[in-house]
């Protein structure tokens, strides 16, 4: 047998053993004899044998849907109450704000619209209260709705200012309590008077176009200059050379030519040198000797005033583009912390605001009135709607509300919890596509309210903004 086979198969029978030594401890094990017990004990125990009751086993739980591994996204249940706010068709400020009960029971709820800023009210449906602070107003309706019934109610505001947008949201909240049911907003916005567009300036009075005429005027004439330079050169070099020889007649009537040196007074004239004469008898014509024209190169002003016309268009340009592009700039917006991705947006309440892959919709904010010694806490009414085709997770710690004095805290996630109801917002992601309305809490201290919230989907998103009234 060859050595490789004998290797092979003392290998197999090693790893065969080992496989008997590992499923050795899962074998039953064999059950001990009981000691036989005497003869009069099976008696005794006949007489006294009584029916024992033998305990049920529970029925085993039912396996999980899904593994405990896989983390099973957020996505809203369908509320019993639904909330619409639509802007009323008039030339003041109104809405309708529509509550709706699907359920088949009759529900209690708590219908809150907060109004925006600057504008009171002037008629509301019957059985509206009106709430007023030092910076919002605010109508709320207690309303006990019938099984699949619909409620309109309507507000009129004050006259706004022409062109002036204003959002206002409202919520349905459990009866007596802070849990939202379902929020919605509308803006209202009346058209404001045409006003007569400015006409855009022509072509040839703007700014890049009078310096790329210039400089194309420049660079003409630069050009021709030059041009009539080098032909009154040519002219004058060619005038120089046809002066340098002249034809003289011999005494015997034969036409002869002398060639006349400049600086030597060499040459030969009349009839002066046999040596000069051709085959036919005749002084022949002497060879003009040939002038090498040299390559003129372009003078150095030439250059130079070239060179700067250009330097003067680019630099020009450069002038008018950086000009419109910090004009553009909005010197009032303030940079978002942690603006890596995406592009911040600014808003009031109401008004839905996009990021990179969450929107949001602040609907309301409240604060307790009697502060605690150390500190107390201000809920924020938030709509989170994902609009990836994936599931999106988002932090407490990321969402932030700023005080006056520039500080921040972030959300108190034991108080949201307790808020929601003991359930943890933030331990699943959003899935894709769906909408939460949920109440956020904040503890701040003292007795300032926040001024402006910070809204994010991660720690590299660049957020939106909301200022508070």
């Amino acid at each position: 047998m060859p050595a490789s086979r004998r290797h092979h198969r003392a290998l197999a029978v090693f790893v065969h053993c080992l496989g008997i030594l590992a499923a050795a401890p899962a074998l039953p094990t064999a059950a001990t004899p009981k000691a036989a017990a005497p003869p009069g004990a099976f008696r005794a125990a006949a007489a006294t044998v009584t029916p024992t009751p033998t305990p049920t086993q529970p029925d085993a739980a039912a396996p999980p849907l899904v593994s405990p591994s896989v983390v099973v996204p957020t996505r809203g249940a369908p509320s019993p109450v639904t909330v619409v706010v639509t802007p009323a068709g008039t030339p003041a400020p109104g809405y309708q704000v529509q509550v709706r009960n699907t359920g088949s029971r009759p529900v209690a709820t708590t219908v809150r619209q907060e109004l925006p800023p600057g504008t009171s009210p002037t008629w509301v449906t019957p059985g509206g209260r009106t709430t007023r602070s030092a910076a919002t107003t605010e109508v709320t309706w207690q309303l006990r709705l019938p099984a699949r019934s619909t409620t309109t109610l309507h507000t009129a505001l004050t006259t706004a200012a022409a062109g002036r947008a204003l959002s206002s949201p409202a919520c349905a909240f459990a009866a007596n309590g802070n849990r939202p049911y379902d929020c919605a907003t509308a803006t209202w916005n009346r058209a404001a008077a045409p006003v007569a567009q400015a006409t855009p300036a022509p072509t040839w009075r703007r700014p890049p176009a009078l310096l790329a005429a210039l400089a194309g005027v420049l660079l003409l004439t630069v050009g021709g200059l030059w041009w009539w330079q080098r032909h009154r050169r040519a002219r004058a070099a060619t005038g120089a050379t046809g002066a340098g020889s002249h034809t003289t007649h011999s005494a015997t009537g034969r036409a002869g030519t002398g060639t006349v040196f400049a600086g030597t007074g060499a040459g030969f004239t009349g009839r002066g040198g046999p040596a000069a004469t051709g085959p036919d008898g005749q002084y022949s014509r002497p060879v003009t000797p040939v002038v090498m024209a040299r390559r003129r190169k372009p003078p150095v002003w030439l250059v130079v005033g070239g060179a700067v016309a250009v330097l003067a268009g680019v630099v020009g340009a450069a002038t008018v583009t950086a000009t419109r592009r910090v004009a553009a700039i909005d010197t009032t917006k303030q940079p978002t912390a942690g603006a890596w991705v995406g592009t911040g947006t600014t808003g009031v309440l109401g008004v839905p605001l996009r990021e990179q892959a969450l929107e949001f919709t602040v609907y309301r904010i409240a604060c307790s009135s009697t502060p605690s010694a150390a500190a107390r806490q201000c809920q924020v009414t938030v709509g989170v709607r994902n609009l990836t085709p994936e599931q999106q997770t988002w932090h407490g710690q990321m969402q932030r509300a700023y005080l006056p004095g520039g500080t921040f805290v972030s959300t108190d996630e034991a108080a949201t919890r307790l808020a929601n109801q003991g359930r943890d917002v933030f331990a699943q992601p959003l899935a894709a596509g769906s909408r939460l309305v949920l109440p956020l809490v904040f503890t701040v201290d003292g007795a300032d309210r926040p001024k402006r919230l910070e809204l994010r989907s991660g720690v590299f998103s660049a957020g939106v903004r909301v200022d508070v009234p």
